[in-house]
């Protein structure tokens, strides 16, 4: 019956969130943006609804006080999404179509229209389409009969496709909190309009509203959540319970006590604890990545400490039957964080298995067969972004998971949603469709089963999740029809880069009921993407993770960094994580290099450009700086020229918080060497490059001005992931005047003044670099050293302790979009 109710309620509010953003007035928002970004800077903005948003809170007292905080905001992030990928768009087509079929249900016009769809375009379902009577373009006279409207589905029709759209043609929604609609012309006029078939509509495609739909759901339907009170109010029933829970058989205890590391370990007990809510903190180089790949290990293979002796584990003798309510009681005492498994029931799991499990392979390595746990845990894994998610599959693929005999297999795994690496290919869920369709088609007879090809999918989909140990999925992507088709839900959810998530992306794979959530991030490196500016000022960029630290839940901090020299780990330790960083065994003699031998070749350098000046393309919201591009060039150069080792293997990343910046290197860098910089250099976002690992990070801040801030820069959130990518040498150049205008850039500036590693440059760049200049800036042989090695162990540089590393193994291609609208990787910048 709940479960009739919390289907009903979901119903009720994606339909009205559908016809509050249908009935929106396209050129009203693009009105409103316009006036927003007029008014930038000012107390008050020009959009209304601006007066009557509040301030994202760190606790909330009850749901409502929650629904009313995020829901103007939510709406506030979808006007400026539509009007953010139109904007974007270089050249956008109207399109044609003509209407073959109309007609009305539940409130909505719903029409049937066949288009071409071109090589390299898509339309889907969700997508936001701006439908009219005629073509227009901006600036001219406004037309009278236009709307926007919903694709359904599209499928083949003809040789071209069919697309079924819902509007809301009833009126507009001045206000989300009413009910009240004002009537509309355009709207009165589009309804005569298509009621008529075969009758022309135009039509351009605006963005997706799959996340956005999504994330308000899970918002409004929060109450269902059977933890909302730790979601509310950072405390709950569980909120101090450490002990209970689940017990670790000893071979794996073993196992994760000789290849952790003390805070790696307490994360992993916690895990194990009857907490509801796990929040874990990796910083750069503390494993965070291996860390999720001994949760998986303990989740998986860890029974109920209740069922346990000092020899063995034991079942208890089956008592006379109670009724349901009883059992489902009983259970929960027994089990706190799975409270609908059963583990006491001797005749359970009742799937096929025996209780024993896993039971099968997944093409690549088989999985244990030999398990003696009786207790099957499935657990779902997300991520914002694909690349962070891919990078957790791979890492499962290559090295598995311990079950209780500390025997690595590799579990039955599954990745769900669009755009996966290449790399992980093999447990990707369409990829397994396609083998289970062909292996069923060897199998028939010549006579074909009947029905469409599209149910029979869903079966076979909904078949291959049933089976997974572990699901991953992108936030967005968990949200999506595919997991209502699950015979049973997931008991633990693990949410990788949650402090890259705005909190109602956090919510999505929630509502899958799960027992146990683990939030792993870093609120220290990069927030979540925010396209509206009235919402990020009001705090919605802030994710779940940073809301619950900031209101005093408990969190495990990894405080053992493999990754850069000590010159480099100090100035983030001591600004960003309270002096707390330690450094791993020999991690200063494993970073030290050759090219230490020069003081302006690491491992912290800060180069000053006096000429320096940032300039804005014209037509482009980003930022250049010519000076800065020809220095690093210089640098560059002189550093293969000294290193050949350096030119192979992209040992060398090259980052700007600017995504016209990283054009301008990419285009200067193929000019200048003849080779496309892909081969020879990572050239990146700020955005585009957390979770990898470099020898050399080379970071251009570009903003350089008398009397201006700094902008997108003033984040010292991508400060800190720049500086933190390096393993050996952060090479930072920018206009240190400008810079010290900031509190945190200042101190990184005095911080170089200090190690005597701050450089003054002026042009011409080659005299910095000239041979009399480097002898004079070659460390004195008295000198204590930085941990320099040889030049030939860069080429043999070992693998850091695989237990500890984080991201040893990044899949390649790292920023790639999510089909199914994730907002990820999106390296967008600003002022």
């Amino acid at each position: 019956m709940a479960v009739d109710k919390e289907k009903l309620e979901e119903e009720s509010v994606i339909r009205r969130f559908y016809q509050i953003i249908l009935s929106w007035d396209y050129f009203r928002l693009i009105k409103e943006s316009k006036q927003e970004q007029k008014n930038r800077g000012e107390k008050e903005t020009a959009i209304g609804s601006a007066s009557r948003l509040v301030k994202v809170k760190s606790q909330y007292k009850d749901v409502d006080d929650y629904i009313s905080t995020y829901e103007p905001l939510i709406f506030e992030e979808a006007k400026s999404q539509i009007i953010k990928e139109k904007e974007d768009e270089e050249v956008t087509e109207w399109k044609l179509g003509v209407v073959k079929s109309c007609s009305e249900a539940d409130g909505f016009h719903f029409i049937e229209f066949p288009c071409e769809i071109k090589e390299g375009e898509s339309i889907s379902q969700n997508d936001l389409l701006l439908l009219s009577k005629g073509k227009f373009l901006d600036g001219k006279r406004l037309p009278t009969v236009y709307a926007f409207a919903l694709v359904e589905n599209v499928r083949k029709f003809s040789d071209a496709r069919l697309v079924r759209v819902r509007l809301y043609l009833a009126g507009e929604f001045l206000h989300f909190n009413t009910d009240n609609v004002q009537s509309c012309p355009r709207l009165f006029n589009m309804r005569s309009h298509i009621c008529e078939t075969e009758r022309q509509l135009y039509f351009m495609k605006m963005c997706s509203l799959s996340t956005i739909a999504r994330e308000y759901l899970a918002v409004r339907t929060i109450s269902f959540l059977p933890y909302k009170d730790i979601i509310l109010n950072a405390a709950g029933d569980s909120f101090a319970t450490e002990v209970g829970g689940w017990k670790i058989p000893i071979p794996l205890k073993e196992y994760v006590e000789s290849t952790f590391n003390q805070y790696q370990r307490e994360a992993i007990t916690a895990g194990l604890s009857s907490k509801a809510f796990v929040l874990i903190q990796g910083p750069p180089g503390t494993g965070k990545t291996q860390t999720i790949l001994g949760l998986l290990s303990t989740i998986l293979h860890s029974t109920p400490t209740r069922v346990h002796s000092k020899s063995r584990t034991y079942e208890l003798k089956r008592g006379p039957q109670l009724p349901i309510e009883e059992k489902y009681k009983h259970w929960g005492l027994a089990s706190p964080w799975f409270n609908g498994i059963n583990p006491r029931d001797s005749l359970m799991p009742k799937d096929g298995d025996d209780g024993f499990f896993p039971t099968t392979g997944n093409e690549l390595k088989p999985e244990a067969i030999t398990s003696s746990r009786k207790y099957r845990v499935r657990v779902l894994v997300c991520a914002p972004s694909n690349s962070a998610l891919d990078e957790i599959v791979l890492r499962v693929l290559n090295g598995g998971v311990h079950d209780e005999n500390d025997h690595a297999y590799c579990p039955k795994i599954v990745r769900i949603g669009l755009k996966s690496h290449h790399s992980i290919k093999s447990v990707a869920l369409d990829e397994l469709v396609k083998q289970k369709r062909a292996n069923a088609n060897k199998s028939s007879t010549d006579k074909q089963s009947s029905g469409p090809a599209g149910s029979n999918d869903d079966s076979i989909r909904a078949a291959i999740l049933d089976e997974a140990t572990i699901v991953f999925s992108t936030l967005s992507f968990s949200g999506s029809h595919v997991f209502s088709k699950l015979s049973r839900s997931f008991d633990v959810v693990i949410i990788d880069e949650a402090a890259q998530a705005v909190e109602p992306a956090t919510l999505v794979p929630l509502a899958n009921q799960c027992k146990k959530v683990f939030l792993v991030g870093d609120p220290a490196q990069l927030p979540a993407t925010v396209i509206s500016d009235i919402a990020k000022n009001h705090g919605y960029g802030t994710s779940l993770f940073e809301r619950l630290k900031q209101a005093g839940y408990p969190v495990k901090m990894l405080k053992t960094q493999y990754r850069m020299h000590p010159e480099i780990r100090s100035f983030p330790s001591r600004e960003f994580y309270g002096d707390s960083l330690e450094d791993g065994d020999d991690i200063k003699l494993r970073t030290g290099r050759a090219w230490h031998e020069y003081r302006c070749f690491g491992p912290f350098c800060f180069f000053d450009i006096h000429e320096g000046r940032e300039a804005r393309p014209s037509g482009s919201g980003s930022w250049i700086n010519v000076e800065e591009v020809d220095f690093v060039l210089f640098l560059y150069q002189k550093l293969v020229t000294l290193y050949p080792t350096l030119e192979s293997g992209n040992q060398v990343a090259i980052i700007s918080p600017y995504s016209q910046q990283v054009k301008l290197f990419q285009k200067r860098f193929e000019e200048t060497f003849g080779v496309s910089a892909e081969k020879k250099v990572d050239i990146c976002t700020v955005d585009g490059c957390q979770g990898r690992e470099k020898d050399i990070a080379i970071f251009s801040c570009v903003r350089a001005s008398k009397d201006r801030g700094i902008g997108f820069v003033e984040d010292i959130r991508r400060m800190n992931v720049g500086i933190t990518r390096a393993k050996s040498a952060v090479l930072v150049v920018g206009s240190a005047s400008t810079l010290r205008r900031s509190e945190q850039w200042n101190k990184l500036v005095e911080s170089a003044e200090k190690r005597d590693c701050l450089f003054k440059v002026s042009k011409p760049y080659s005299s910095f670099f000239s041979d009399e200049s480097l002898t004079s800036m070659q460390a004195k042989k008295d000198e204590p050293s930085q941990g320099t090695v040889p030049a030939d162990a860069v080429e043999n540089d070992a693998p850091l302790n695989n237990a500890a590393a984080d991201d040893q193994v990044q899949p390649e291609d790292h920023e790639y979009g999510d089909g199914d609208a994730d907002m990820d990787d999106a390296g967008y910048d600003d002022d």
